[in-house]
């Protein structure tokens, strides 16, 4: 026992659980448990929670997977007006869309400060240098915020709808 006691404290820093059980200084009781490890979570994971949700209020999958070619332009146009009313509702709720200039499209406009992915030079761009301005195209888009549910004890976050099965 000496010399697992000192070749443990030598190599490990500590004296083994079963010696201290042995030797009468704790109990199997007394030791504490490793905490669970925590949940990983991936970045990916926030995309298919954020998937989830437009399918879960909009079914957004439900529409953009559905074979079109069968409806009239105005079945299509009175789906498209649900889902787009349903998904943008969870895109305010989460995310606080904004313009990244806000501006009216087709005035004239300095480039935002803030680095080179807040605005795309279309057109004659110059090869060399960055341009001072040109016309306002599109606002683009900014989150203002981001926050979504946190996540729960899903076990598949794959399945971003279950399947509904009617009893009858």
């Amino acid at each position: 026992m000496a010399f697992r006691a000192f070749f443990g404290l030598l190599f490990g820093g500590a004296l083994p659980e079963d010696l201290l059980e042995a030797l009468g200084l704790v109990t199997k009781a007394s030791i504490p448990k490793p905490a669970p490890p925590k949940p990983e979570v991936k970045p990916e994971d926030g995309a298919l929670q954020l998937l989830s949700l437009l399918q879960r209020e909009s079914r957004i999958l439900d529409f953009l997977m559905e074979d079109l070619g069968p409806f009239s332009d105005e079945q299509i146009g009175a789906a498209a007006r649900d889902v787009q009313s349903n998904a943008r509702g969870v895109l305010l709720r989460h995310f606080t869309p904004g313009p990244v200039i806000d501006a009216v499209e087709g005035s004239p406009v300095k480039p935002p400060s803030g680095g080179a992915a807040m605005a795309k030079f279309i057109g004659n761009v110059p090869a060399t240098g960055q341009p001072s301005g040109g016309v306002l195209r599109h606002k683009g888009w900014r989150a203002n915020s981001a926050s979504l549910p946190k996540l729960g004890s899903r076990s598949d976050l794959m399945i971003l709808a279950p399947a509904e099965i009617e009893v009858e």
